[in-house]
Order: C-alpha cells, then sequence, then structure tokens
C-alpha cells in the first residue's frame, strides 16, 4: 500500500496563498497599465487632432504686397492732405478722414469693436496702415467675418465709425474707397495698392507700441 502524499504544512499553505493573491496583485496592476496606457494614447490623438482641426478652421490673414505700384482701382478717390502733429481734435474733410494733421500718438493697429479717435488712426496711417471702417448696422455677423477675412495681420485698424455714409470704408493715406458689399474683390486691390506704401510721409514706421483705444480685441 502506498503512502499518502504529504500535505504542504500551515507556513507552506500560507506561503503558497501569499504569492497567488502576489500574483493577483500584479495581473490586476498589468491590466490597469494597459487600460491607462491607452487611455493616454487616446487622450493625445484626441488633443492633436483637437489641434490640426482648430489650425485647419482658424482663418489665416490675408496676405499683400507692399504697396506702391500706381495700380488704377474703380472707386478710389484720392486726395491732398498735408501732415503734422496737433493737439486735440481735427475736422477732417473726408469722413471717414484720409490723412491730415493728427494726435502725435499713434493707434496701435488691429481689431476694434468700438470706434477709435480719428486724430490717432491717421497718425497710423501716416505710418502705411489701412484704416478699415463700416457701419455696424449695416455690417454684422457673417458680413463682418468677410470683412476681416481680408485683412493682413499687421498695418491694419479696423473699427466701426460714427456717422458713415457707406457700408465699409477703405482709407489709406490720401485713398479713400467706399463699399456696399463686403465680399467686393476691389477690397483685397486697394490692400495690395496702399497697404504699407512707400507713397506715405513715414513709411515703415511701427504701428505697435503706442496707444491701444477702448474696445481691441485683436
Amino acid at each position: 500500500m502506498s503512502a499518502s502524499p504529504k500535505q504542504p504544512s500551515i507556513k507552506q499553505q500560507r506561503a503558497a496563498a501569499r504569492e497567488a493573491k502576489l500574483a493577483e496583485f500584479r495581473a490586476k496592476e498589468a491590466r490597469r497599465k494597459r487600460v491607462r496606457t491607452i487611455g493616454i494614447a487616446s487622450g493625445i490623438v484626441a488633443v492633436i487632432g483637437l489641434l490640426v482641426t482648430a489650425i485647419v478652421l482658424t482663418p489665416k490673414p490675408a496676405s499683400y504686397s507692399k504697396g506702391g505700384t500706381g495700380a488704377e482701382i474703380d472707386g478710389v478717390e484720392t486726395f491732398d492732405n498735408g501732415a503734422g502733429h496737433v493737439a486735440g481734435t481735427v475736422d477732417y474733410p473726408q469722413t471717414p478722414p484720409a490723412g491730415g494733421e493728427h494726435n502725435q500718438v499713434w493707434l496701435n493697429c488691429g481689431v476694434y469693436e468700438q470706434p477709435v479717435p480719428s486724430e490717432n488712426a491717421v497718425h497710423s496711417m501716416e505710418h502705411g496702415a489701412i484704416w478699415v471702417t463700416y457701419d455696424p448696422e449695416r455690417v454684422s455677423g457673417d458680413e463682418l467675418a468677410t470683412l476681416k477675412s481680408k485683412l493682413p495681420s499687421s498695418y491694419v485698424v479696423l473699427s466701426p465709425f460714427e456717422g458713415l455714409d457707406t457700408p465699409i470704408a477703405l482709407s489709406g493715406w490720401n485713398a479713400q474707397l467706399k463699399l456696399d458689399d463686403a465680399a467686393d474683390p476691389r477690397i483685397s486691390e486697394f490692400f495690395e495698392e496702399y497697404w504699407q506704401s512707400q507713397n506715405v510721409p513715414e513709411p515703415g514706421a511701427l504701428c505697435t507700441g503706442a496707444f491701444d483705444a477702448p474696445g481691441k480685441v485683436s
């Protein structure tokens, strides 16, 4: 008659139980790490997707060459305003102004949601900026978004203008174009001819680092 197998001691049984629990714990930890890794990877992919979508969907500023080629644009009026620094308000012959005496501090270029002081904006135009003004009662929503899409990233001021006799007006130094529609192709033509023109009193002077009027959003 064969001898019955020797039963493990209590100490051995406890050691085996500890080993089993440890193996179970390690298995659970490995599963949790896999889940975390998958979650992190999915999160990274999602973030990259959002960034790519944002980059693709964010409108890019329009690109123009520095103007001054002498091209003729239908509807553009030209003037012979002088320059010079003055204090206080100025009674401009054009509405909106297209040059003339102005404040000694220029307006920082950018997009404004409130009317800006003409005397400061004219100084920016003296540096080669284009001042784009609009009647907020006639230009808003998609129409305003279309207008913004035509703007370059620098040397431009966009603002509403009180008492404007046209939906949109583009003003460079001694040149102005009044328009009814933000989709008008002459907007791009005007920028190509007058944006950062060498025919302004102070070509290449700064359009930043001076005065932010109230309502500046970008």
